[in-house]
């Protein structure tokens, strides 16, 4: 997308890639500033910081702002961040779904909250670290496509954004490798950016999202039987917001074979296991679809579909229900098809769209 002339600000985490993608555009004679924002779970839940005090992320998202040598602003987005994402988290969990979260602040907080926020302060687009990128077409439409990187493409989390929101994004990465990035970083003396990738949730501050979701967010453990497909009781389980499909470890059932999370029975709190190829399904229902750039299909079509992020898009026939739902039939069984996953679908290196997994 071309970005000539304005005035761009930058979503800056104090992580590497938001830095890099910051220094290419203050290189490139942008007008830029940089928003660093703060979703209140900086520190853990009980812990010592204060409204009024740097988190770690605070200091490095500063030092590095000050070696690009460009303004940075502290976001407060606690309020928002806590009714979009941290309440859609722990609902999705509480209806037996497994959700995703990042999938979610990208919509609404990135792209939502603070994209206003940077064009309250002049700014016309909004910049991200994501590996994507965005292509504009003659018809005016905007398109999202993966980014150069196969191995670190972000198209998956950023399917739900509209047309609006895509026509304000920059993704200066998109063309770049992460290796080639981290080379950037030190041609453009960066130094004070965390490189390392967190594996945990940003909000989630206790040891995992189990103990998040009982302890902070009040989930209830709320004890149950461990049954197979016929019924056979096989354990206890101590609540079910602690397992998701396709989950191996942690069931602690001895076995011929080890055994894998098939479903959450919230009505008859049930916790169902069995063997993998139980796991196996061909199809699923997919709700609430965002279709980028085109109109709903209105007959079955042919496209790749990823069910996680971490999996490898397949080949499958999507049959449209109606404007925003479809069936979605695999060629091949899949693994741990998880309700409240999102579900995206590919045309070659584009994006078609992405709705949740029902």
């Amino acid at each position: 997308m071309t970005i000539m002339e304005k005035h761009v600000a930058v979503a800056l985490s104090g992580g590497l890639d938001s830095a890099v993608a910051a220094a290419l555009l203050k290189k490139g004679n942008h007008q830029v500033i940089a928003l660093h924002f703060r979703t209140g779970y900086e520190s853990p839940p009980g812990g010592t910081d204060s409204s009024d005090q740097l988190s770690p992320l605070d200091s490095r998202a500063e030092r590095v702002a000050e070696q690009i040598g460009i303004p940075l602003e502290v976001i407060d987005c606690s309020e928002a961040f806590e009714n979009e994402v941290v309440r859609y988290f722990v609902d999705a969990y509480r209806s037996g779904q497994t959700p995703n979260p990042c999938v979610v602040c990208n919509q609404r907080i990135k792209f939502g909250f603070i994209l206003e926020e940077a064009k309250a302060r002049g700014a016309s687009v909004l910049a991200t670290g994501h590996y994507a990128r965005i292509r504009r077409e003659e018809n005016g439409r905007f398109y999202l496509i993966k980014g150069v990187d196969r191995e670190k493409d972000q198209s998956y989390f950023l399917a739900r954004l509209a047309q609006e929101q895509l026509g304000q994004a920059v993704f200066p990465l998109g063309t770049y490798t992460k290796k080639q990035v981290r080379e950037m970083a030190g041609s453009f003396g960066l130094t004070s950016f965390r490189e390392e990738e967190s594996q945990e949730l940003c909000f989630v501050g206790e040891p995992n999202y189990k103990e998040f979701l009982s302890k902070y967010a009040g989930l209830p453990n709320k004890p149950g039987v461990i049954v197979n497909r016929t019924g056979d009781t096989l354990g206890r389980h101590n609540g079910l917001h602690a397992y998701t499909i396709g989950q191996r470890k942690g069931i602690n059932i001895p076995g011929p074979a080890p055994y894998y999370v098939l479903r959450l029975d919230q009505e008859e709190n049930q916790l169902v296991i069995g063997s993998k190829s139980e796991l196996a399904a061909t199809e699923c229902l997919v709700t609430q679809i965002n279709w980028i750039g085109a109109k709903p299909p209105d007959k079955p079509i042919l496209v790749k579909t990823r069910i996680r992020y971490r999996h490898q898009e397949v080949d499958s026939t999507l049959t449209p229900l109606d404007g925003d739902s479809a069936t979605v039939h695999f060629s091949e069984p899949q693994y741990a098809i998880t309700p409240g996953q999102a579900a995206v679908f590919y045309e070659g290196e584009r994006v078609l769209g992405g709705g949740w997994i029902e």
